[in-house]
């Protein structure tokens, strides 16, 4: 059977569900089966029996790393062949090389910052679980860091030609839009694993100032720190620095339990010392400047 036969007797078996997920896949590369679980499923359970299902039809390949202590870490979910053709279909692509998904694959399983790119996805996922249950609030968009190599990736619609020759010096790890009570905030992400020291994080914000002056438009950096201690030292050596550019922090390991980065997590310094939520941050920056996106 033709690859496009396939394509069009599984595109006939796969919910709008399946597809978000795909979507996902084809931009973010990686997924663990608990991500997965709490950012499109009712419950690990569901979540398991459909991913076996999409996996035992060629949909999803998976891989499962091992834990150096011993043990397994969950199954993590990547676009097997078919899943790489659907896709491809959905979005009007040329025909896939039959070689894709195994490239895809291998790429993944062999990167040396697998860890990070799980952690980067791993917090837009639980953005998402959140927006499946709560009601007005949604993840309205989530880019890879790759989305921002090409050239104009930072324009946007109403921006001069002439901004589509600007390269800013940043890359963000991330971005999204979130919205909710009836507002959203535009945020830059970056998921620190301590790899980086401070002084390249505070030159970064730096740069994300230079940016925010160039394309006249800011929007706040969010950083995902692992710990509370790192936290407290990167804002003082952010004050230090005179940096003036909105940033938000959390700390991983003080992360009260079942609570996600939409709650009352982030360490935002200027004005009211209480944590804030993430739509609240919208707020932080119409304070102190002017932004026409937000």
């Amino acid at each position: 059977m033709a690859a496009t036969d396939h394509v069009l007797t599984i595109q006939s078996r796969l919910t709008g569900r399946d597809h978000q997920l795909l979507e996902w896949l084809a931009d973010h590369g990686v997924l663990t089966s608990d991500q997965i679980a709490r950012a499109l499923f009712p419950s690990l359970d569901a979540c398991q029996r459909r991913l076996q299902t999409l996996h035992n039809a060629h949909v999803l390949g998976r891989f499962r790393p091992q834990r150096w202590e011993g043990g397994s870490y969950p199954y993590h979910y990547v676009l097997d062949q078919l899943g790489v053709d659907v896709v491809a279909a959905q979005r009007g692509g040329p025909i896939p090389r039959r070689t894709a998904a195994k490239q895809r694959r291998w790429h993944l399983t062999q990167r040396a910052n697998l860890d990070h790119k799980l952690g980067v996805n791993g917090f837009f996922a639980d953005l998402a679980g959140y927006a499946r249950t709560q009601p007005g609030a949604a993840l309205l968009q989530w880019r890879p860091a790759g989305f921002f190599q090409g050239e104009g990736s930072f324009r946007e619609p109403g921006d001069s030609p002439f901004k589509s020759l600007l390269r800013p010096k940043v890359r963000p790890d991330a971005a999204g839009v979130f919205a909710e009570d009836g507002r959203q905030v535009k945020f830059w992400f970056e998921y620190d694993t301590g790899s980086e020291s401070l002084t390249v994080l505070v030159d970064k914000m730096h740069q994300y100032s230079d940016m925010a002056n160039d394309f006249e438009r800011v929007r706040p950096v969010l950083f995902s720190l692992r710990s509370a201690a790192r936290e407290g030292n990167l804002h003082q050596r952010l004050r230090e620095a005179g940096v003036t550019h909105p940033a938000a922090t959390l700390a991983r390991d003080s992360l009260p339990a079942g609570r996600c980065a939409a709650n009352a997590v982030w360490w935002a310094p200027q004005g009211d010392p209480a944590r804030k939520r993430l739509i609240d941050l919208d707020r932080f920056v119409l304070d102190r400047h002017t932004d026409r996106d937000l």
